[in-house]
């Protein structure tokens, strides 16, 4: 029975003679292809028992291509430098980029995670991998590329972030008031929500989350405006002072000195916090 001319052999065995012809060595085309010489050997034989034509003359200690083997390498090697441009043309492309950071979950989750979405929208071959932790983090020895914490106003590593120290417009400050964690409440050490004094008597709210207990208790009193609910700043402050909360316990704190801000409801007509007109 007749054979198709045209018929291509096994790809397999015009892989291992193009390693062979291009290597002049069946076991150097061997360890290439991670399989023995024998291997390598057989795949030969096979191929020239398919094409009907010797490939090689062997020689002494010696291999060398036949004009046939030499036709074949080229449309061999031909065919394979096209294969591989257009595999590289179609292939998916290489690993994605990954971003690793570290920062406190109370940041993570009130300012950085909500903005992920636009960052991945303007960078869509970097995954960011974030860890959320109060430990400080080995930047290299962990395999971070960064890390967002808060430091004092005068560290000198690192870069400042957030560089607006003052949101007060009257010179006061919650430290006017809670100096040393004085003038809270036992339920300031609670989970968002929870009753705040100030909220309750200045807007009937029984229970707030921490981004309201800002407002109201915060930059109403001292910048008499509050922030846009979806700033930046409102987040910062409100990760701030979730970390503040982590230092209160109650029964513990010592009284604030001449606190201007103790009467019961401070954001009242009288109030000494308010910005003077």
């Amino acid at each position: 029975m007749r054979k198709d001319v045209d018929r291509l052999p096994p790809l397999d065995l015009l892989l291992a003679f193009e390693a062979a012809a291009r290597h002049l060595s069946f076991t150097r085309a061997a360890a290439e292809r991670f399989v023995t010489q024998s291997a390598v050997s057989r795949q030969i034989r096979a191929l020239e028992d398919d094409l009907g034509v010797a490939l090689f003359a062997r020689q002494h200690r010696a291999l060398v291509l036949t004009a046939a083997g030499e036709k074949l390498l080229l449309a061999c090697q031909n065919m394979l430098a096209q294969m591989r441009r257009t595999v590289a043309g179609i292939r998916a492309p290489a690993a994605r980029e990954v971003l690793a950071m570290s920062t406190t979950p109370s940041f993570a989750s009130l300012w950085l995670i909500p903005r992920l979405r636009d960052f991945t929208q303007a960078n869509p071959g970097v995954d960011v991998r974030l860890d959320a932790s109060y430990e400080m983090r080995d930047l290299r020895a962990e395999g971070f590329d960064l890390a967002v914490r808060y430091q004092r106003a005068d560290a000198s590593d690192g870069e400042r972030l957030f560089k607006d120290t003052k949101l007060s417009t009257n010179s006061l400050s919650c430290n006017t008031c809670h100096q040393n964690n004085a003038a809270f409440n036992a339920t300031f050490a609670k989970p968002y929500p929870h009753p705040v004094e100030m909220p309750k008597d200045r807007a009937g709210l029984k229970r707030v989350n921490i981004d309201e207990m800002v407002q109201l208790c915060m930059l109403i009193p001292m910048a008499a405006k509050p922030l846009p609910w979806d700033s930046k700043e409102l987040a910062a402050l409100s990760a701030y002072s979730l970390q503040v909360q982590k230092t209160f316990k109650p029964g513990a704190a010592k009284p604030a000195a001449a606190n201007p801000c103790a009467a019961k409801n401070p954001c009242a007509a009288k109030n000494p916090c308010a910005p003077k007109k």
